[in-house]
């Protein structure tokens, strides 16, 4: 199988750096499409020079074309998803990748009748080392069984440079669709459970009637509880977009992940803090490496991923936690 591939959609920045991971995992960017000119095009060229702007019928038409990527706006992903699998096509979509139980149930459906994988890039899991270390070490049984995962997640909002969607519920998805499905991967993930259930969400319009800029979920997976916080109230004066933590309790320890900065402590991202009963270590993690990519590439070249159903369920769960809260 090749591993081409072509990008529909660049609406969104995560398009730089899922189609960057690829590419360094062995891929190769064909082309790509998008309606109009997003915000994210002169950025977008920069990075990508050399590959060419063509038609997305051009893209889903080239056999060279084995994975089709989308980060174009959230309403839009599950049909360009669709066409792509029905024209033989492997998918990675940007989150969130359906905003709808219908649109799921349909790309579902597709991905089963095509026999064509449709991923998710959960960027907060799969573009962060301190959490391919955090897994190791889970793995490793360095805090027993795990029991419990708090999540913290806070946005930047940098209001003037958002575009319409962003601010449109029936195009974003609403925050808990949005941000909260890379914090119920994680859950899922760290608690080594297919799916789990809600037991409560809310979302506020905090700063403006219209716009969900806060949410909280807490969910059970197996034995694991999952605490989870998302909002767009980071501050100005933060050298970065977020301020993001991963806390883990197990019964032997704990773990947190300080994932793209330490206010006031260590400079650099990644930085893994463990406690057990024989030792407490700060690791530096930023050269861990990320599986994800390799993995997946893997995985269209085999036509099967080893756990094909898991952003299915994420992302049930996450539109289960938007309906049950949105404001």
């Amino acid at each position: 199988m090749s591993d081409g591939i072509g990008v529909i959609g660049i609406d969104h920045r995560h398009c730089y750096t899922m189609v960057a991971h690829l590419v360094a995992a062995g891929a190769r960017l064909v082309g790509w499409a998008t309606d109009g000119a997003p915000g994210t095009l002169g950025g977008w060229e920069k990075r990508f020079p050399d590959a060419p702007r063509q038609s997305e019928a051009a893209l889903l038409a080239d056999p060279n074309v084995a994975i089709i990527v989308t980060a174009a706006v959230p309403s839009d992903r599950a049909a360009i998803a669709i066409r792509a699998m029905e024209a033989g096509k492997h998918v990675l979509s940007d989150k969130p990748a359906a905003l709808t139980f219908e649109d799921l149930k349909i790309v579902h459906e597709t991905s089963d009748q095509k026999g064509k994988i449709w991923a998710v890039d959960f960027s907060e899991r799969f573009e962060v080392p301190g959490v391919t270390r955090a897994t190791q070490l889970v793995a490793d049984g360095a805090i027993g069984d795990v029991i419990d995962v708090t999540l913290l997640a806070p946005h930047r909002l940098n209001a003037p440079s958002r575009p319409d969607w962003f601010w449109d519920r029936a195009r974003n998805g609403g925050i808990l669709a949005d941000i909260g499905s890379h914090q119920i991967d994680q859950v899922l993930h760290f608690a080594g459970a297919e799916t789990g259930e809600i037991l409560f969400a809310e979302t506020a319009c905090l700063a403006q009637p219209d716009f969900e800029d806060r949410g909280r979920i807490i969910m059970r997976a197996g034995r694991v509880t999952g605490t989870i916080l998302v909002h767009w109230f980071t501050p100005a004066a933060l050298p970065t977009w977020g301020d993001g933590r991963l806390f883990l309790t197990g019964t032997e320890g704990s773990i947190e992940v300080r994932k793209y900065i330490d206010p006031c402590g260590q400079t650099g991202t990644d930085h893994v803090i463990l406690a057990n009963g024989s030792h407490l270590e700060r690791i530096q993690a930023a050269d861990d490496p990320l599986p994800f990519f390799g993995a997946f590439l893997e995985g269209c070249r085999r036509g099967r991923m080893d756990d094909p159903g898991h952003p299915f369920r994420v992302m049930e769960l996450a539109l289960r936690a938007q309906e049950m809260a949105a404001c």
